[in-house]
């Protein structure tokens, strides 16, 4: 990696900082130096535009540094409360709050999600045929609850062998900021159409969580914004966690930023609304996106997955966090080498096979804009790291902030 006069500086300037940086238990705080190093290196060599990165130890915050712009081109710089678009990793703080319900009696995760959401009743598969086309056919069996923190339902993105038929329904696509229903109404289209598996039959990422979410304004009885804000952000002081942005924290949104395939960073085209800065400040704030929609910050974000690392208190029972955390995809895990699926996190069974510095019963994901998690239990670590960057191509900074965080553990 090439060094750049300002990282040299930087450099010379850690080597001796380093000798006044308190002893750390379990972590070098020498080590952990050198995370700053590689991340000023990736902004200045224009690889990123800017990020934040918390990292947890036993419960300490061991590292939270932001580094580079929140807006390059306006030379606004990050800072530790920047609030990011987390896309993705909605899903765990939405897949939490269906086990919640299910804590009070409200549901049953391996019920029918027909039961609370008619229109899964009975749903409709497009079966791909072997010389193209596709014909559409019932449903083997009901879709549980079970299925959709699973993302076993069968359900995509509008991308499957019916493409054409969701794309004519404006139902393509996991970006909902700029839809003006709630997330009932299109949960209900969703429902109608042909899906892309049956359930049970293989593991399908897609609008799952979104299903969820209006399962969970059903059994609840409140908007899907209310319950998470009453019940989950409140209990854990997540303050900066929302599906639209507070007028008065607009300065705090970190810009977007698209990199081409030759590595350059640049605004994506403002009529995208897919790729663009999105609807979260000035949208028609009616769809509760369960599955991409959030907004928050490392601090929040560490918050929910510190109370999940530790058995979740005050939100959730032990035995409900073991369930999250533990794989049930079994035989149908061949997407995920090393690893699998739980309820709403991925899983790690074997590092090795990952080729991934880590432990067995790691629990992780990420979101579509860049930003990324995992907890390690076995090490009591918890990392979340944030940028916005959509699309991504050929970045390798989650691999070498993995490796950088791990070199650091004593």
């Amino acid at each position: 990696m090439p060094c750049t006069r300002s990282v040299q500086r930087r450099l010379l300037i850690l080597a001796v900082c380093a000798l006044a940086l308190p002893s750390l238990a379990g972590v070098s705080s020498e080590r952990l130096a050198r995370l700053d190093a590689f991340l000023d290196a990736y902004v200045d060599e224009g690889k990123i535009p800017g990020a934040v990165l918390q990292v947890t130890h036993d419960g300490r915050t061991v590292y939270h540094r932001a580094t580079g712009f929140r807006d390059r081109d306006a030379g606004a710089a990050m800072q530790t409360d920047t609030i990011f678009r987390i896309a993705s990793m909605s899903k765990a703080l939405v897949s939490a709050a269906v086990l919640m319900l299910q804590e009070r009696g409200a549901l049953l995760i391996t019920q029918p999600a027909g039961d609370l959401l008619p229109e899964y009743a009975a749903t409709r598969v497009a079966v791909a045929g072997d010389e193209g086309g596709y014909e559409i056919v019932d449903a083997a069996r009901p879709i549980t609850i079970r299925d959709l923190l699973t993302h076993t339902a069968g359900i995509g993105y509008g991308y499957g062998p019916a493409a054409e038929q969701w794309q004519t329904a404006g139902l393509q696509h996991w970006y909902f900021g700029h839809r003006d229903e709630p997330i009932r109404e299109t949960v209900r289209r969703i429902g109608g159409m042909p899906m892309d598996a049956q359930p049970g039959e293989r593991w399908v990422y897609g609008y799952n969580t979104d299903i969820l979410g209006a399962l969970v304004e059903v059994a609840s009885g409140t908007t899907l914004d209310e319950f998470l804000a009453t019940e989950m952000f409140a209990p854990l002081g997540m303050t900066d966690t929302s599906f639209y942005l507070p007028p008065a924290k607009r300065d705090r949104l970190a810009v977007v930023y698209s990199r081409t395939r030759a590595g350059e960073l640049a605004l994506p085209e403002a009529d995208t609304p897919f790729h663009g800065q999105g609807h979260y400040v000035a949208g028609p704030r009616r769809s509760f996106s369960g599955g991409a929609g959030l907004l928050s910050t490392t601090v929040d974000y560490t918050r929910f997955l510190e109370a999940i690392r530790r058995g979740g208190g005050p939100i959730l029972s032990r035995k409900s966090v073991e369930l999250m955390t533990t794989d049930n995809l079994g035989d149908l895990a061949a997407a995920f080498p090393g690893g699998g699926f739980g309820l709403g996190f991925g899983t790690v069974s074997d590092p090795g096979l990952r080729s991934q510095l880590g432990s067995p019963g790691e629990f992780n994901w990420g979101g579509a804009y860049h930003t990324s998690y995992w907890v390690d239990p076995a090490e009591k670590l918890t990392v979340v790291y944030m940028t916005q960057i959509l699309p991504a191509w050929g970045l390798d900074d989650f691999g070498k902030v993995r490796a950088l965080v791990y070199q650091a553990i004593d």
